[in-house]
């Protein structure tokens, strides 16, 4: 194909924009699907009044496909919010004189190439934007422009976003730019419509449909994505098929690129390491690929060549694709080591092909060997920090973001603070798989802003993970953040109302790391949920105290890793059969002396992989932070808290806590049904049922579990 745009029938699109309208018409209850772009009108007339005459007529200058994307979005969003169609001309319209909004870039436009913005254009880069009242022609005039198109379609959404947050109209003017370069979703979808930790639903992509069926659906998701600057998708599992890489899927992958191309969105795809060898490929196996070598040694020329042909044959089909995202000798996935060589031998002969063609890899340094490691979370330190310098330009490691794996809560990954040579991704967990799954309310954008603001003092204090991934702190040529996606074929798409926020807060801390979390979940609710007081305050509160009610429900003080093998949903801190590193008896150490993981100097000495002070810090039990109190130590259990509480009181003081917590969003939750729409109240009234009960369970289990070692009465 090429590369070029998958054909899209204009019939198809014009016939799902009517079916909305007309869903909206008969006032048909809100099932989610429309997530944050519901578009409501505007119930005060003199506000949305005030709109109308403040920007229209609008001329949209342009003629590309992201040009008529925006086009279409601006009709439908502000038909929406302001009850009739909004008069939209073309630039080269005799009645273009009488605009009041323009948009369009200095290369599509004469009117706005004549302001002379191109170098303010230019340092905000070609995602950046800008909107802007003038004086033309003795009338003022609201200027938005980009120096891309797809700078236009993000400024577009953003436009309509403060429409939607009724923001006044002689307020309106942004200038904004995404802080990192790849704003990503990783999918962990498989071939056969299964989702790897997905809560929602089978996978999104129908891939025994296409190319020949594209389901309206992709469009939507592409909107969804764009109007908050995701700009790269992954469509496949980490622990990937090989037979992705085949011509009858890339055609497939062609399809699902022509359909994001216009939104700005580039299409990655996790490949296995052993793929160019002979041998049928199975999940549970994961050996096996889809060529005709004997090996997949990085070194070998034959082994070379075949990836450079498969690259330069992706790209025949996708001119623009992104690259890929790479699992490789991490649970059982194959990779470079299988052959004696390195990760830097594996990532650079993949970056060898795709560079040519201005494609990256993503390297996950997600590693860890039971057999060598009497400390798990020290094995990405000890693999990546020695090769740091030796990657390709084209390479970038992909690193979660704490140690373990995703847990409530954890430790910032020191591996950030240790690599200055090497570009580093971080990678977060939109789905959750340790938090509940789609069952419990759990707003993740305060646990990220953790993190973001963890300090790693690896330059000195200031070096904050926002500013190591915003690439700031080293100036790395390449900035990414991925989040493992939690969409699926649910109606609502994440299974949970309220995990809506967590893509949307993805999405808006991706775009800048450093955007404070309150602010996005306010935005969300007006946007999604209601924008009335009474709903807004409420609600918010929930959202901004359920990530640490989970925490001390499910794993207070530090704890980690003691959920129920396998499924990783409710309490098993009595597992302890199977491989050691993911027992819980592994992490929590729970003995008759007290509780917790040594990590210490005086244990598997975890806490020298940071810089100091914060080795220091973490070292002394004395000075050890609370909240990663057990990651670090084995305390006793009447060690004082700084509550005056010991530890087994403080324990057990948390696990109640976290129910209280839980308890407490219930009944803010049923003070607002007169308030929110039937549908939405029941859905999310059932899911914090089952969250309490699933709360309760934890309390129960965890406390009664860890009595046996503690010998002391529980504390209610």
């Amino acid at each position: 194909m090429n590369g070029r745009l998958f054909p899209l029938s204009r019939r198809l699109l014009l016939s799902v924009v009517c079916l909305v309208k007309l869903s909206a018409g008969l006032g048909a209850a809100d099932d989610g699907y429309e997530l944050w772009l519901k578009y409501r009108p505007i119930e005060d007339s003199a506000v949305a009044e005030g709109y109308r005459e403040a920007l229209q007529p609008i001329v949209v200058w342009g003629e590309s496909r992201t040009i008529e994307v925006l086009r279409g979005e601006l009709a439908r969003g502000l038909e929406g919010l302001l009850g009739n169609p909004p008069d939209i001309l073309p630039g080269r319209d005799a009645r273009a004189e009488r605009a009041r909004l323009i948009i369009g870039t200095p290369a599509s436009s004469p009117v706005i190439a004549s302001l002379g913005w191109s170098d303010e254009l230019r340092e905000l880069g070609p995602e950046g934007f800008l909107l802007r009242r003038v004086q033309l022609s003795g009338r003022p005039t609201w200027i938005l422009t980009s120096s891309s198109d797809v700078g236009l379609l993000y400024g577009t959404f953003r436009l309509l976003r403060e429409v939607q947050m009724q923001i006044p109209a002689e307020a309106l003017g942004f200038r904004d730019a995404p802080r990192v370069q790849w704003r990503m979703l990783n999918h962990w979808d498989n071939l056969d419509g299964s989702v790897e930790r997905g809560y929602a639903g089978d996978s999104l992509w129908k891939w025994e449909e296409l190319p020949d069926s594209v389901d309206p659906r992709y469009i939507d998701y592409a909107r969804a994505n764009a109007s908050l600057g995701i700009n790269a998708v992954v469509l496949n599992n980490v622990n990937a098929d090989p037979r992705l890489l085949l011509p009858e899927y890339l055609k497939k992958v062609a399809a699902l690129a022509g359909v994001f191309r216009p939104y700005g969105i580039r299409v990655f795809l996790s490949v296995n390491f052993a793929s160019p060898t002979k041998g049928r490929f199975t999940l549970e196996q994961r050996r096996g690929g889809i060529g005709d070598l004997d090996t997949a040694d990085p070194l070998d020329p034959r082994v070379r060549r075949w990836w450079k042909e498969k690259v330069d044959e992706i790209y025949r089909y996708v001119a623009d694709f992104g690259g890929f995202l790479v699992k490789a000798a991490s649970e059982g996935m194959p990779g470079p080591q299988d052959y004696g060589r390195s990760h830097a031998d594996g990532a650079n002969m993949l970056a060898e092909a795709l560079a040519p063609h201005g494609g990256i890899v993503l390297w996950r340094a997600f590693v860890y060997r039971p057999e060598t490691d009497p400390d798990r979370a020290k094995r990405a330190y000890k693999e990546f920090v020695p090769l740091d310098g030796s990657f390709h330009p084209h390479v970038i490691i992909q690193v979660k973001n704490g140690p373990i794996d995703f847990q409530p809560r954890e430790p910032v990954q020191p591996l950030f603070g240790a690599m200055p040579q090497t570009p580093l991704a971080l990678e977060l967990q939109i789905t959750q798989e340790y938090l509940g799954h789609s069952n419990h309310l759990v707003f993740l954008g305060t646990q990220w802003r953790e993190y973001l603001d963890f300090d790693l003092f690896s330059k000195g204090r200031g070096t904050t993970l926002a500013r190591i991934v915003n690439g700031t702190a080293y100036g790395y040529r390449w900035t990414a953040v991925a989040g493992v996606a939690n969409t699926g074929s649910d109606r609502n798409w994440c299974g949970h109302f309220f995990g809506q926020a967590n893509w949307y807060a993805f999405g808006r801390l991706a775009w800048d790391p450093l955007e404070n979390p309150a602010v996005v979940a306010e935005e969300w609710i007006r946007l999604s949920l209601s924008r009335r007081r009474e709903v807004v305050e409420p609600v918010l509160k929930i959202m901004m105290d359920s990530w640490e009610a989970c925490v001390d429900y499910m794993t207070p003080l530090g704890l980690h890793h003691i959920m129920e093998p396998d499924v990783h949903y409710g309490p098993g801190p009595d597992h302890a059969a199977g491989r050691s590193d993911w027992t819980s008896v592994y992490y929590h150490r729970a003995d008759q002396e007290g509780l917790g993981f040594d990590r210490s100097s005086r244990g598997s000495d975890a806490v020298s992989q940071y810089a100091e002070p914060l080795a220091r810090l973490f070292d002394d039990l004395s000075t050890c932070p609370e909240e990663y109190l057990l990651w670090f130590h084995h305390v006793p259990w009447d060690f004082r808290m700084k509550s005056g509480r010991t530890l087994w009181e403080e324990l057990c003081f948390r696990y109640h806590h976290g129910v209280a917590q839980v308890e407490e969003m219930q009944r803010i939750w049923r003070r607002l049904e007169p308030w929110v729409d039937a549908g939405i109240f029941r859905h999310v009234d059932e899911k914090l049922t089952v969250q309490l009960n699933d709360a309760r369970r934890w309390r129960e289990v965890c406390l009664h579990y860890f009595q046996r070692f503690s010998g002391r009465e529980i504390v209610q």
